[in-house]
């Protein structure tokens, strides 16, 4: 690994941390180390990065803001790239809207309302970043990122830097076709449309309101662990088989809304995957549903 951050270093791709605790960038604040942890700044450094672990041989796992992810209590082996300062800016363009890779998606639905933008009022509750989102095509309220993608910038696992329009993304419910393949978004562009300043801030504080009043925002989650099974809610399901509060380790069914997990101050992953598998098997023993997860279970157990 010594040669691979000496060339890293060389190539300037960006800030290198070592043996990087995990938990420090993940929303559940779970997670071991990474052996390395690389913040690009930029996309071509990004695609430098990749092709210099390409060329070792090394593994690598990319990160946003961890909103969606749980990470191994033995953390991530190779490298973890995680975007950075580098892609973290917004330009609007008329209705159209290029956000970097690592800009919060939340800050992004304000912006854009301010602008008297309308389309992006579903993301101001989702904590993740702008390349997350559209790796999972992330969604709330009827509406998801389908609705207004235009365009994403992605590095192939080879270095190469390609545009992906919309129907390249093979969107479907919580995917992208991101998910299949490996490659990480640098930019996405989104195509938005003129609307009524007052609507859109009224529209965003009812959102803004439900969340406080339903989910536990102030305690370390990662958002909604399962998806929604077809014609129902992950959340039904596991308060009717009578799980909020259950508890394994420090890990617990929130007592606010029942498809987040909470981690009560010291949960491992470990703990978390247990307290999964008994919400998963108490739902399809009680009401035979088989609930598929949401987030992301990344590196070593």
């Amino acid at each position: 690994m010594k040669a691979v951050i000496a060339e890293l270093h060389a190539a300037g791709v960006g800030e290198l941390l070592e043996h990087e605790p995990l938990s420090k960038h993940t929303t559940w604040k779970i997670g071991g180390p990474a052996d390395l942890m690389i913040l690009p700044g930029g996309g071509e450094k990004l695609a430098d990065a990749i092709k210099i672990l390409r060329k070792h041989g090394i593994p690598w796992t990319s990160l946003g803001r961890g909103s969606n992810m749980l990470v191994g209590d033995r953390g991530i082996r190779g490298a973890v790239i995680k975007p950075h300062k580098g892609l973290d800016y917004v330009r609007f363009h008329g209705t159209e809207v290029v956000a970097g890779a690592s800009h919060s998606f939340v800050t992004l639905s304000v912006m854009a309302g301010k602008k008297g933008l309308t389309g992006l009022e579903f993301a101001g509750g989702i904590p993740g970043s702008v390349g997350g989102a559209v790796y999972m095509n992330a969604g709330a309220h009827g509406s998801d990122v389908s609705r207004i993608f235009k365009s994403a910038d992605v590095v192939l696992e080879t270095g190469e830097l390609v545009t992906l329009g919309r129907d390249d993304m093979r969107f479907s419910y919580r995917h992208s076709i991101l998910q299949d393949m490996k490659g990480m978004v640098t930019q996405a562009a989104f195509e938005l449309t003129e609307g009524d300043r007052l609507e859109i801030a009224s529209a965003m504080a009812s959102y803004k309101e439900r969340r406080l009043r339903t989910q536990p925002l102030k305690q370390a989650t990662a958002g909604s662990v399962f998806r929604n099974p077809p014609g129902d809610y992950a959340a039904r399901l596991i308060q009717e088989a009578e799980l909020k509060g259950f508890q394994i380790g420090g890990a617990q069914v929130s007592q606010l809304h029942a498809n987040f997990i909470v981690n009560t101050g010291q949960a491992t992953a470990r703990d978390v995957l247990a307290l999964m598998d008994h919400i998963q098997s108490t739902v399809t023993e009680r009401f035979g549903v088989a609930l598929v997860p949401e987030v992301l279970v990344v590196g070593e157990r």
